[in-house]
């Protein structure tokens, strides 16, 4: 194998193990995240369940007014019942009368409505306000163990990064800024092993004149598919 090549299979071995440690932060860190994102959530439905409430007591004394007016526009076309002389004013009056108690007891069924709906409203409010209670306790329980996690994971990241500070040195800049730059457009992989002719980086077929090159081991070559460097190593016998 190439020189160079080994160093940079050797330094993407360290890097490949960088990221596993950086991917266990972020699992760690993401679970943490989705809690605490579900207690916003919780929190917000909270908030409308509330203002909902508000609205709908606005709303039913809106209606106990309405309907107080309408009995009280009752109670004076009854009183006005005894001054009328004829039979007309009479039947005027009492179908007023009739339409006036049928709108407050229309009025009274609303408001009755709304007096349940409030309480079922009142209800759940509570008990996501305990099940928020809960949660929050869990979150800091939850916040702490994440913590002792990703400190415990950065400790045996610090000595990798220094293996892999050692180890870039080794390489001459022009292949580390081209590794870098590999590394960053696919995917991690900017080394790639060749078998049977075909890269295990984009797993496409190489030319047969160019994989007997890379079989020589004495340069440096290219995928012409995906342009990560390649070397040649057969697997370990199981």
């Amino acid at each position: 194998m190439n020189p160079h090549i080994a160093q940079l299979t050797v330094l993407q071995a360290i890097d490949l193990e960088i990221d596993t440690i950086d991917n266990e932060i972020k699992t760690e860190q993401n679970g943490l995240d989705e809690r605490i994102t579900a207690l916003a959530e919780r929190e917000q439905l909270i908030n409308e369940l509330t203002a909902k409430i508000d609205a709908q007591e606005s709303e039913k004394r809106g209606l106990e007014a309405e309907a107080a007016d309408k009995l009280d526009h009752v109670k004076e076309r009854q009183s006005k019942m005894m001054q009328v002389q004829t039979g007309r004013e009479q039947t005027a009056l009492l179908k007023e009368i009739e339409d006036g108690k049928k709108s407050v007891k229309e009025l009274e069924e609303k408001i009755v409505t709304i007096m349940e709906q409030v309480e079922e409203l009142i209800a759940r409010v509570e008990e996501e306000k305990n099940m928020l209670k809960g949660e929050k306790k869990l979150v800091e329980e939850e916040k702490e163990k994440v913590r002792n996690a990703i400190e415990a994971i950065n400790k045996g990241k610090k000595s990798k990064d220094t293996e892999r500070q050692k180890q870039a040195q080794l390489v001459e800049e022009r292949l580390l800024q081209k590794y870098d730059t590999l590394r960053s457009r696919r995917n991690g992989l900017a080394v790639a092993n060749v078998l049977q002719g075909v890269c295990q980086g984009c797993f496409m077929s190489i030319p047969p004149q160019q994989y007997n090159m890379l079989l020589k081991g004495d340069k440096m070559l290219d995928c012409p598919a995906c342009q990560r460097m390649l070397y040649h190593e057969e697997p370990a016998a199981e």
